[in-house]
């Protein structure tokens, strides 16, 4: 069975289920044992000379009602201990998941989605067969097999030591393969996880493989990863028939040692008192014990399985929640979309040099301001901290007034819509996809976003419509339809801060200045940040931050920073003459 802390509460919370099943259970095998010592009966009673039809009448009905109640008690009890299982699947898979939204980037940045998948999958369903299954084999193993070997020892105490004896040493013998079990069921799992990842890495990139005519290759790769799960899987399988097969051989012997022996207390009657209906019934109650027997093994089996999979699990609920509110936190519902920054240094936490280094400078409510820099500069990692993705020391950033570090994480993020630069849409409706932000979609603020986006004409293109569902990551539209209908989805929450990172680079230039223009309209008093690496996007902000290498090098309108920044000067000139040069190539 499976405890500590992320396991053992459970049996805390489903108590009643398992003692109600548990009690049920025990009963079941109490009078499951009864029909046996009927048959018994039945047998002697018709080699006797003197049979009464009415106590065989009686036998027989006897035997029907334990019948009929031993099935009203297994329904109850599978119904409770396997309920009960599931539950706290779904409790462990809530848990599990509510807790990955919770862990850090750097996280996912070092596991990989197959993996984890693999934890939501197999890993759960072996814990949960612990519960289940594993719970019924070691209840049923002890409580049913003590029942047995007790009816046995009441025929015969000297034949039960006999058959009883190898069944102990059996069980014994499987407690000390357990680690055996563990040790390769957890290589079995590690070898899922690998191909897991392996596959989902090839269909989120099918379309690389293709453009690079790699389809072979990949194929080769997959054909290695799936031999070598195959490979583990025959090696586990192999080696858990290995032991089946010595139980089975033992069990036959022992079959074998109780018929022989029993037979000969049988013809020595006069002696003994051992009848054949005795026997046959004795004969019984061993089958019976067989079950006790291979369950024991099996919750051997399952438990080491579940013990592999629940250090995985452990493990993964055990990861560190870097970014989360301190006790002392504020709820502020209304924040406020001023920002300050003031001396922000910032490493990333698997880093070894600052990404941000002395950064100050002022938005103030209302404002439009672009942030611009050339790759590298640190303007992402600064969209990080405004989102509070990573922790920062006290004193580097204030929103709306406050402290970013002394305000909940929910409400900033709340004041915050985001398109990040990797347009990341969802499988699902475009109505879905925009309308994400609301508890239930309003179509007319969807479809007033989408006009501001500029992406309403080609959404109504579509067949379907708003009701057109996009393939995975949105790959059934086009770049620049992915990109508006991401400001959509920004637009569509009605921030007080609206950050675009770098959010209309794949569109052309006449849809770039309807989306900012559109954005000047309706974003009057509400802060909105662009992120950005063309000169046209924030010429006509009302303030431009330029990064370098971590640093901010200049702050100004465009029309100042022309007179005071060579570097902003050389990088409008250096676009204005690729501009040139690719309408050159266009005419």
């Amino acid at each position: 069975m499976l405890f500590g802390k992320h396991f053992g509460k459970y049996y805390i919370k489903y108590l009643l289920y398992f003692l109600i099943g548990i009690a049920v259970l025990v009963v079941v095998n109490w009078y499951q044992l009864e029909i046996p010592m009927y048959v018994g009966r039945l047998i002697d009673h018709l080699k006797s000379n003197d049979i009464s039809t009415v106590y065989l009448d009686r036998l027989i009905l006897n035997i029907l009602i334990i019948a009929i109640g031993l099935t009203v008690g297994r329904f109850i009890w599978r119904y409770t201990i396997f309920g009960a299982s599931r539950s706290i699947e779904f409790d462990l898979r809530n848990a599990m998941f509510s807790h990955a939204t919770k862990l850090s980037q750097s996280f996912y940045s070092h596991e990989k989605v197959g993996g984890l998948m693999a934890h939501f999958i197999n890993d759960l369903e072996a814990v949960r067969m612990s519960f289940g299954p594993g719970v019924l084999m070691l209840v049923d193993g002890l409580v049913l097999g003590g029942f047995s070997i007790y009816r046995m020892a009441d025929l015969d105490y000297k034949l039960t030591f006999y058959a009883a004896l190898p069944m102990f040493l059996l069980t014994v013998a499987l407690v000390f393969i357990r680690k055996k079990i563990t040790a390769k069921f957890k290589q079995r799992q590690e070898a899922v996880e690998k191909l897991s990842d392996f596959t989902q890495e090839n269909f989120s990139g099918i379309s690389v493989i293709k453009a690079f005519v790699r389809e072979m290759k990949e194929a080769l790769m997959f054909d290695k990863k799936n031999m070598h799960l195959y490979q583990t899987n025959m090696g586990f399988v192999k080696f858990l028939i290995v032991i089946n097969i010595a139980i089975g051989f033992a069990l036959n012997i022992v079959i074998l040692l109780i018929v022989v022996l029993g037979s000969v207390l049988v013809i020595n009657y006069e002696q003994t008192g051992f009848t054949i209906g005795q026997l046959t019934q004795y004969i019984a109650y061993f089958f019976t014990l067989i079950w006790p027997t291979m369950a024991l093994s099996q919750f051997i089996n399952i438990q080491a399985q579940a013990k592999a999979s629940a250090g995985r699990i452990g493990k993964f609920l055990d990861s560190k929640i870097e970014v989360e509110d301190h006790e002392e936190a504020l709820e502020i519902h209304d924040l406020k979309g001023s920002i300050d920054v003031k001396n922000l240094n910032f490493q990333y936490p698997d880093g070894d040099n600052l990404v941000l280094k002395n950064v100050s400078f002022s938005i103030k409510q209302g404002e439009m301001v672009g942030i611009l820099g050339r790759t590298g500069s640190g303007k992402s990692s600064l969209v990080d901290l405004f989102l509070r993705i990573y922790n920062l020391e006290k004193g580097m950033m204030y929103i709306g007034g406050h402290d970013i570090m002394d305000v909940k994480v929910s409400s900033v993020r709340e004041a915050i819509a985001y398109v990040p630069q990797d347009n990341f849409l969802f499988s699902d409706t475009i109505t879905n996809n925009i309308g994400f932000s609301m508890e239930t979609p309003d179509m007319d603020q969807i479809i007033e976003s989408s006009k501001l986006a500029d992406v309403y004409d080609n959404i109504m293109g579509f067949q379907e419509g708003f009701d057109t569902i996009l393939g995975e990551r949105g790959v059934t539209v086009s770049g620049g339809q992915k990109q508006r209908i991401s400001i959509a989805r920004a637009l569509a929450k009605d921030p007080e801060i609206l950050i675009l990172d770098d959010s209309v680079s794949a569109v052309d230039t006449k849809t770039e200045e309807a989306i900012i223009k559109n954005l000047h309209r309706i974003r009057k008093g509400r802060t909105t940040i662009f992120i950005a690496h063309r000169i046209s996007t924030v010429k006509k902000m009302d303030k431009i931050i330029l990064l370098h290498q971590g640093e901010v090098v200049a702050i100004g309108s465009h029309q100042d920073l022309m007179k005071t920044s060579p570097m902003y000067k050389d990088m409008v000139r250096r676009q204005q003459l690729e501009n040139l040069v690719q309408g050159g190539e266009a005419a």
